[in-house]
């Protein structure tokens, strides 16, 4: 007997719960903000819509479907299923977020903040769910499926990410290692370099880091759109030494090709989207390769 449908209300803790849990009560919150110029009352109702928008999602799922809730840093210890239909309550950020723990289920994004969000990820209202849930099962609504960046290392591990995936040293050290990117034609060129990271990317992801990237170093690469099976990626602040150089530090990765970094430091990290909590520690002489992954995301539209 198959289990019924799962909806997983994905939410973050709020502003103003981040204030009570720093300063215990409201009263104290007021004090600390009002000390530095801002209003309590704009906190206090931006979270009322939250929990609204919560409260309306949780209604509207079907009476015999299941109910999960899931807090954005417990993502990482959360079981999804494949039956789950994943709801993500809050800003674009958080689809994000949740993507990399996905592997093909179905997901809404719910906009608490109309107008405060750009609304490319989370794209309805929160009374949309009635429809949207069943819907997202039946396939009567169109599902996008966007393009994902994977990074694995030599040893198998694995991380996702639906924006970008960031290669470099923990804090603001210098990254050193060995990269190396397929070249015109079938070549694959080689280089020792020193630098600030490297940042790879998809579609999703060009609105963001990737772009500004991008745009100051006036890159020939073409950005990619958000279901564009095609990554691009940038070398931050490659330093030129006798041992170093500067020849490889922006490029396009199509679906059959893999961007390889090998370390050449103590310790360096790889994470996705900006969860700096949950890393890839590569020590020297570790590999790791980054290319398009075979999930996507599947973003209901």
């Amino acid at each position: 007997m198959s289990l019924a449908p799962r909806a997983v209300l994905v939410h973050r803790t709020s502003e103003y719960e981040e204030l009570l849990t720093r300063h215990g009560t409201h009263g104290q919150a007021e004090f600390f903000l009002s000390s530095r110029g801002r209003d309590i009352r704009e906190v206090a109702e931006r979270h009322q819509r939250v929990l609204r928008a919560l409260a309306d999602v949780s209604a509207a799922v079907p009476s015999q479907w299941r109910q999960a809730r899931v807090e954005r840093a417990d993502l990482d210890r959360f079981l999804f299923a494949p039956e789950d239909v994943v709801v993500v309550v809050g800003q674009d950020g958080l689809v994000a977020n949740a993507a990399k723990y996905l592997s093909g289920q179905p997901v809404i994004g719910i906009d608490t903040e109309p107008g405060r969000n750009p609304g490319v990820l989370v794209r309805h209202r929160p009374d949309a769910a009635a429809a949207l849930l069943p819907a997202a099962l039946t396939r009567d609504r169109g599902v996008e499926e966007l393009t994902m960046v994977e990074a694995v290392t030599d040893d198998d591990q694995r991380l996702l990410a639906l924006n970008e995936i960031y290669l470099g040293a923990p804090g603001h050290q210098t990254a050193r290692y060995r990269i190396a990117a397929a070249a015109a034609g079938s070549a694959t060129e080689v280089e020792a370099q020193a630098s600030s990271g490297v940042l790879i990317g998809t579609g999703t992801g060009a609105t963001g880091w990737l772009r500004s990237l991008w745009l100051q170093r006036e890159s020939p690469c073409a950005l990619p759109s958000r279901a564009d099976p095609r990554l691009v990626w940038f070398v931050r602040e490659a330093w030129p030494s006798p041992v170093t150089g500067t020849s490889l530090v922006d490029g396009e990765l199509s679906r059959s090709q893999r961007l390889r970094i090998t370390v050449e430091s103590d310790r360096l990290v790889a994470f996705g989207d900006g969860m700096e909590g949950d890393t890839l520690e590569l020590t020297w002489g570790q590999s790791v390769s980054v290319g398009v992954a075979d999930t996507a995301l599947r973003l209901v539209g």
